[in-house]
């Protein structure tokens, strides 16, 4: 592969971005999710999985394709819970997305399919949404064997568990509560309860005050709190899957949340037959799956290793089938013509997250206490806006594609290619426009570096800070997990960006590890000063963005569990963050003109980056070998299905950069 011609690639796989979000249509157009990614991408780059392609009769492998896979998956992307109504971490659901099926899936263009409702539609605007069931679809167990017939009623029994605080917490409400009739007022009724009444609630109550009836057993209707044109793109979501009450009763409701694969009833394309915790895990095809004509690997293997490093040796060993590559490899495969991936490099379409920098406005220290040090400075926005406007990111992007770093670069907290105005502008570019000290380039796009414009931030700040008490160089807190060589170097290289652009007078990125859970051993006690994290739609809205970032809202994902801003005491900074949310439900409100409501939710992320309540960090668009066509996977901005191993066209040999280039040509790009 000469140079030019993968530059020429990389170009054809850009536009492949627009191209794939427009077909999305209308404002459906990473994401985690909404899915949350873990950790940020340079240093945690995994399998990118999901996808529809051609089809093959009666669940056969392809012929003379790949019959059983082969991948891998990072170690701090680990599987962390089997319960996909409880979790909202994307290294979970990419898994469960294989054993659970929803209502639709999306295709290669990330359009809308039938999954487990074989039509749907909505006869009053979108006020109410009518989900016709498929007939012949069951629950089995790990083993095959039938256990119950999926009918509407699961997904009636699954909105009360996940709308139950004491069953499933806040998690997977924010979805519910921003579309379906009485989901917030169910769940503040069941926050009342004691725990032991919570518990034992069954659908009478609920049924009496959600949006959702079981017309019958193949009839499920939801009525939503307003005309709702994009509801079913919700139901991409583990917020809407599905859950036997057989299953409840069999397990016990107090056991639901420590399910494994061998407990869990499956009624998606495969079973996870083994799990080895921090090793492997199998998926076995279910010869029960309702869809006998789509194609399915006989098994999928997914191996856990430290870093890409570690996966391109499996790769190279013919150990896996595909593998991701880090910094230190893709360079030495580039750089040298005679290297016998050369020609078989390929960049990779963006994944569907917008990756972050999270801030933590209440850490605390390892005993507990409180570390007034870092929460006196982040509370204080002319040191947020010295980080926002001083880190030149270019080398962290290169951990992700040295070739073009700029591919990586990120001004948005929303994902772009996610929704589109009437004239066909991206959400991001209007938010983009409306950012107070973000500029077009000569080269026609926007950047944010502004170095002067950050030592005046930093000069503030540390007048003020100094006359508060604080002492300097600030720590800042940042966690990798232990072992991995790659996690190691990109947070060095952080480390080192971070000195250089803010001066060790400043700030100091101290690297700390943990050993298999960032979210147990850093998150929940609170020890990060900052955590990047990619996020990922749920469906196809801005709120699913903006609606995890509110204060004093349980749905908030990021506020409540990771920026801990409902427990922060700095006025000045509440009321900034109550300003922000005023503008997010102001948003939330319009809903008769899709054109107003992104206006809306475009000043309310303006409002938060200018105000560096968090601070957008990149895209992850790596580079990678392959046997598989990632042109046949689904290619949705919202929803978990993109990683569901189904319809996948695949090689026995890896695939060259020429050849690429002409599946992207077939596929339309």
């Amino acid at each position: 592969m000469k140079k030019k011609v993968s530059k020429l690639l990389a170009l054809i796989l850009v536009a492949a971005l627009a191209l794939s979000a427009c077909g999305s249509g209308g404002s459906t157009g990473d994401t985690k999710g909404a899915q949350k990614e873990t950790t940020g991408a340079n240093d945690t780059t995994g399998t990118d999985n999901g996808g529809t392609g051609e089809k093959a009769p009666e669940g056969s492998v392809s012929t003379g394709a790949i019959e059983d896979f082969y991948t891998f998956e990072v170690s701090n992307r680990e599987m962390e819970n089997f319960f996909y109504l409880k979790t909202e971490l994307a290294a979970d659901h990419n898994v469960l997305t294989n054993a659970i099926s929803g209502l639709v899936a999306t295709d290669v263009s990330g359009k809308l399919i039938p999954e487990v409702a074989e039509s749907w539609g909505t006869e009053d605007n979108g006020k109410t949404w009518t989900f016709k069931i498929r007939q012949g679809v069951t629950w089995v167990d790990v083993n095959g064997n039938y256990k119950a017939d999926c009918t509407a009623q699961d997904w009636v029994t699954a909105l009360e568990w996940v709308l139950n605080f004491h069953k499933n917490e806040s998690n997977n409400t924010s979805m519910p509560f921003g579309t379906i009739e009485g989901a917030e007022e169910y769940y503040n009724y069941t926050k009342e309860l004691s725990p032991e009444e919570g518990l034992a609630l069954d659908t009478t109550k609920f049924l009496e005050m959600v949006g959702i009836k079981a017309v019958d057993d193949y009839t499920l209707e939801y009525t939503c709190l307003y005309e709702c044109p994009y509801f079913d793109t919700v139901a991409t979501s583990a917020s809407l899957y599905p859950i036997s009450q057989a299953y409840i009763d069999e397990i016990g409701v107090e056991n639901m949340k420590s399910v494994n694969n061998e407990t869990l009833w499956y009624n998606g394309p495969y079973t996870i037959t083994e799990f080895v915790q921090g090793n492997s895990k199998v998926l076995t095809r279910n010869p029960a799956y309702w869809d006998t004509n789509c194609t399915l690997f006989n098994t999928v293997t997914i191996k856990i290793v430290d870093d890409t490093t570690m996966a391109y040796q499996l790769f190279e060993n013919g150990e896996i089938d595909h593998t991701d590559l880090g910094e230190a490899t893709l360079r030495q495969i580039y750089d040298d013509e005679n290297h016998k991936f050369h020609d078989n490099l390929v960049e990779k379409l963006p994944r569907k997250y917008s990756y972050q920098m999270h801030l933590n406005y209440n850490r605390l220290n390892e005993d507990g206490t409180e570390d007034k040090n870092w929460n006196t400075a982040v509370a204080n926005e002319n040191f947020r806006l010295a980080l926002y406007y001083g880190l030149d990111l270019n080398k962290y992007w290169a951990r992700t594609n040295f070739i073009y770093p700029e591919h990586c670069e990120n001004l948005a907290y929303t994902m772009k290619g996610l929704a589109y105005l009437s004239d066909g502008t991206d959400y991001t570019d209007l938010v983009k426009s409306q950012l107070k000290d973000v500029t077009k380039g000569e080269d026609g796009n926007y950047h944010r570096l502004n170095t002067d414009l950050a030592t005046q931030y930093k000069e503030t700040a540390m007048e003020e800070l100094a006359a508060a008490g604080v002492t300097f160089p600030i720590e800042v807190h940042y966690s990798i997990i232990a072992g991995s060589q790659n996690a190691l170097d990109t947070a060095t290289v952080l480390q080192q960006i971070f000195s250089e652009c803010l001066g060790d007078d400043f700030v100091k990125l101290v690297i700390d590890t943990y050993v298999s859970s960032q979210l147990k051993e850093i998150v929940q006690p609170r020890l990060h000063s900052i955590v990047i994290n990619g996020w990922g739609a749920d469906y196809g809205d801005i709120q699913n963005f903006l609606g995890q970032e509110t204060y004093g809202e349980d749905s908030a994902y990021y506020s409540k569990n990771y920026s801990n801003i409902n427990d922060a005491t700095d006025t000045t900074l509440i009321d900034t963050y109550k300003e922000f949310t005023e503008l997010v439900n102001a948003a939330n409100a319009i809903t008769d003109n899709l054109d107003a409501r992104y206006e809306a939710y475009a000043k309310a992320e303006a409002f938060m980056l200018d105000h560096a309540l968090a601070i957008p960090v990149q895209y992850e668009v790596s580079w990678q070998l392959t046997k598989i066509n990632d042109y046949t996977k689904s290619n949705a901005l919202y929803g978990i299905q993109n990683y569901t191993y189904k319809n996948w066209e695949s090689s026995v040999d890896a695939y060259t950069t020429e050849q690429y280039e002409e599946l992207a040509k077939a596929a339309g790009y």
